[in-house]
């Protein structure tokens, strides 16, 4: 170990103040000292003097040292043990295994993918409702965020900047769902007003307006279309009328730029409705439920949708054979206050 002429000053002058502490059975082991290095030695004497004359006591240099080496030692494993379980803990967040292991293959950061999960504090706090806040959706290609409310209007927001861009308005009671459709061209709304209404997101105006239900609507859901469905590529012309029959207002939908063809929404009248964007008919009602049908969930690729009922049951039916659900549709399920969860395969 190499020390510098500034560190060997200070140890000799510690050893050396702290064998005169140590009594007379020390004395000449300090003599011997100050002979080999008196210059040490003699800054020794002057700092003790020095400390006597300002009546602080303080023990020997050395002494200090000596017991401060341990007691950072011990600081030092507790922190080392603090990093190994944070980096347990943390490991999704940074990428690493937790436990130091190697890079991966391609590059990136060792141990396991990254888990994009959210945790606070939130970028944005979004607030422009007057009343309480019921649905929220996010738009799949675009930094927009849909609300709806009790105050019976429908709120768009730029997620990414925080800001307000437009309230929609239209229905006449409380806003119990939104969804946008799978492209993002479009965005549907539910209210306790018993209307459905599909808005042009860019145009900020409401294009249809769906009637059918008899009490409260409780959620809407897009269908996502089914693998190699030509209306994504190519819209069909409306039906001449079909809105009247259909008890809508407003324009068609075109499917294709909403990249669905069908809406299905769920209401307290215990039935589940499919619906086609394009004419505003109501393709098919299944009525299964015994109680207020709350939720609605679609999934992708063989689109399944959801909904939400109350007895202690689930059941499954086949609706493949009656040719009344609609062909986009590969799988549905619906549940609701009556405790049942019914689910439909197209």
């Amino acid at each position: 170990m190499v020390l510098t002429d500034k560190q060997r000053t200070d140890l000799h002058a510690g050893i050396y103040d702290y064998f005169l502490s140590r009594g007379p059975e020390f004395a000449e082991c300090a003599e011997a000292l100050a002979k080999a290095d008196p210059d040490s030695c003699a800054a020794a004497d002057n700092g003790k003097k020095s400390s006597t004359t300002s009546s602080t006591s303080t023990a020997p240099v050395l002494e200090k040292k000596w017991t401060a080496v341990p007691r950072l030692q011990r600081r030092v494993l507790e922190l080392e043990r603090q990093i190994a379980t944070n980096a347990k803990i943390h490991a999704h967040r940074t990428g690493g295994d937790g436990g130091g292991g190697s890079a991966n293959p391609g590059g990136g950061m060792p141990g396991r993918e990254r888990r994009m999960i959210p945790r606070p504090p939130a970028v944005h706090t979004l607030q422009s409702h007057s009343a309480v806040v019921t649905t929220v959706a996010l738009h799949p290609v675009y930094t927009m965020a849909a609300s709806g409310s009790e105050d019976g209007t429908i709120k768009l927001w730029d997620h990414e900047s925080g800001e307000y861009l437009r309230t929609l308005r239209g229905h006449t009671n409380v806003v119990t769902c939104v969804d946008f459709s799978p492209k993002g061209g479009y965005l549907a709304s539910t209210s306790t007003d018993l209307s459905i209404k599909i808005w042009d997101v860019k145009e900020f105006s409401c294009v249809r307006t769906l009637r059918g239900h008899d009490h409260t609507i409780s959620a809407v859901r897009f269908v996502p279309p089914s693998v190699g469905a030509l209306y994504l590529e190519k819209s069909e012309k409306s039906t001449p009328g079909a809105e009247a029959a259909a008890g809508g207002s407003g324009s068609g939908v075109d499917p294709s730029s909403a990249g669905s063809k069908f809406l299905v929404t769920a209401s307290r009248d215990q039935t589940v409705k499919f619906w086609d964007v394009e004419t505003g008919f109501c393709d098919h009602t299944l009525s299964d439920h015994g109680d207020w049908v709350r939720c609605i969930a679609v999934r992708p690729a063989n689109n399944a949708a959801a909904g939400g009922g109350a007895k202690a049951e689930s059941k499954v039916e086949e609706a493949a054979g009656e040719g009344n659900t609609p062909a986009s549709l590969a799988l549905v399920a619906t549940s609701g206050n009556d405790r049942t969860i019914y689910v439909y395969n197209a």
